[in-house]
């Protein structure tokens, strides 16, 4: 019987013919993308999103065809159709939201961690990942935290991701701290604590030899509850942070008032006074997503020391002004929060993912620790295999520092802080333009590179519309933000190669589309 044909096996990324696989295809993609781009013509599809989904649904049906079409066939027109049909960030027009346009050698790093793929949940996944890792986060840490011996760091998706850590971290200490305050209990951990059951190698091996056994976090002692962390937070705070408290079971943050846009320290003084006898956590933003403003740092910690609660600073947006000796000034009391959120896929052009939280010193993170045999085993774990589990909430987790380090080492921290600094002006010379325009309102000179403005005499629901209505026509890409003076256009200026030129034509699209 003659034996069945089969199709020839599709080569592999890796190895040593893995690049001679990828070469021809990368062709394929790099032409798919200068052909969806040319076709797209903009920095967003025409026709909003019932025409993006129709001719997304025509080219991909059937999406699991029963022959394949082959793998250029394939690229070619899937890249295609997903570079007509996307918002671009490279755009000068494409300026809403805080989506940067990744930088080419930042994309081309992440091409590396695609074909060799580690997964940074055990050492013998990700050798060299892991170490550039600790290397690069310790290097970040320091940044943050100058004046610290053991600063650290974790790599996250983002700021949500970030946050939720932060408020995690803030709970397990606050339970650390009531069970030495009622127990007694030494608790080297800052949250974790001994428990009752044969895994308790894993405590010895992250924390030190003991007769202890498993680890746990919720152990209380009869008739003394547990401790209820209170978070309290600017009207002007991360959604994030109300959704990692709801996620964490705990009670929806107290929310002061930011009518300017910023917390006023003589409410939150009010807010700590009130709740003196809780475990508190106080959330500081060092730019907000409506307007880039920084909170009061400096008077913002001075309370915290004070009340003797925790500080956790969102510098998701703002953080990079540390790469900058210039604007580094405006952060200025960010090292004295116990943790906080960097991005480097807002103000560091990074793909996404690529964010950070910074701790300042290591043991911070010890909360963190899990044991699963099969990843980190004790006795591994004592012959010197790295232990990465409690890195992250994440087990599978690719190495997103290797886009960062190249980045870093190829423009240093000077050319980021070039590139932070050269947004920033762009978003100065807008409002100079905008301050000069007869037909335009600016709410205030900008902190980093948003741009609130809006036609004057135009009601909230005609803005909306022009926003709209831009967007459809697949020629500006604008976001919107509320304060108490009502409705703004919101332009988030993220790409360095932006012009002035580019500017006075975005405003005049907007005056073109005005509605009224």
């Amino acid at each position: 019987m003659p034996e069945t044909a089969h199709p020839p096996l599709p080569p592999l990324a890796g190895g040593t013919q893995g690049p001679s696989a990828l070469r021809p295809l990368l062709d394929t993609v790099l032409d798919a993308l200068t052909q969806g781009a040319t076709t797209r013509a903009g920095p967003l599809p025409k026709g909003g999103p019932h025409a993006v989904t129709a001719r997304i649904r025509a080219t991909v049906t059937p999406a699991i065809p029963d022959d394949g079409t082959g793998p250029h066939e394939s690229l070619r027109t899937l890249v295609r159709a997903l570079a007509e049909g996307s918002a671009d960030p490279a755009d000068p027009h494409c300026a809403a939201h805080l989506h940067a346009p990744p930088l080419a050698l930042a994309t081309a790093a992440d091409l590396a961690v695609g074909a060799l793929n580690p997964s940074l949940d055990s050492w013998d996944q990700a050798p060299a990942a892991s170490a550039l890792e600790t290397e690069v986060l310790h290097a970040l840490a320091a940044l943050a935290y100058p004046t610290r011996p053991a600063p650290d760091a974790v790599t996250t998706t983002g700021g949500t991701e970030s946050n939720h850590l932060a408020l995690l971290l803030a709970r397990e200490a606050a339970g650390a701290t009531h069970r030495r305050t009622h127990e007694g209990a030494h608790d080297p951990a800052g949250g974790i604590t001994r428990g009752t059951t044969s895994e308790g190698a894993a405590y010895d091996v992250a924390y030190g030899p003991s007769t202890a056994i498993a680890p746990h976090r919720t152990r209380h002692t009869p008739g003394t509850p547990p401790p209820t962390l209170r978070v309290i937070c600017g009207a002007n705070a991360h959604h994030s942070i109300h959704r990692a408290a709801w996620l964490l079971g705990l009670p929806a943050p107290h929310v002061l008032a930011t009518p300017t846009g910023t917390i006023d320290p003589a409410h939150l003084h009010t807010a700590l006074d009130h709740h003196h006898a809780t475990p508190t956590l106080v959330v500081a933003t060092a730019g907000t997503t409506d307007t880039g403003r920084i909170d009061p740092l400096p008077r913002l910690a001075d309370l915290c020391d004070t009340h003797h609660a925790r500080l956790h600073i969102d510098a998701s947006y703002g953080g990079p002004l540390l790469f900058s000796d210039t604007l580094r000034p405006a952060l200025d009391g960010l090292d004295r929060a116990h943790t906080i959120a960097l991005d480097l896929h807002k103000l560091g052009w990074q793909p996404i993912a690529a964010g950070i939280l910074a701790v300042p010193d290591t043991t911070a993170l010890h909360p963190l620790a899990h044991h699963t045999d099969y990843l980190n085993a004790p006795d591994d774990t004592h012959a010197g295999l790295p232990d990465l589990l409690g890195r992250s909430l994440r087990t599978t987790r690719r190495p997103d520092i290797l886009k960062i380090a190249v980045t870093l080492r190829a423009l240093g921290r000077n050319g980021l802080g070039c590139l932070v600094e050269r947004v920033c002006a762009t978003a100065h010379h807008l409002a100079d333009l905008i301050d000069a325009h007869p037909r335009f309102e600016l709410h205030a000179r900008p902190t980093l590179s948003t741009v609130l403005f809006r036609p004057t005499g135009t009601d909230d629901h005609t803005l909306a519309t022009t926003r709209r209505h831009l967007l459809h026509s697949g020629r500006a890409v604008l976001g919107r933000a509320t304060t108490p003076e009502g409705l703004w256009l919101k332009t988030t200026l993220l790409n360095p190669h932006t012009t002035t030129d580019h500017l006075r034509t975005l405003l005049n699209l907007v005056e073109g589309h005005i509605h009224r």
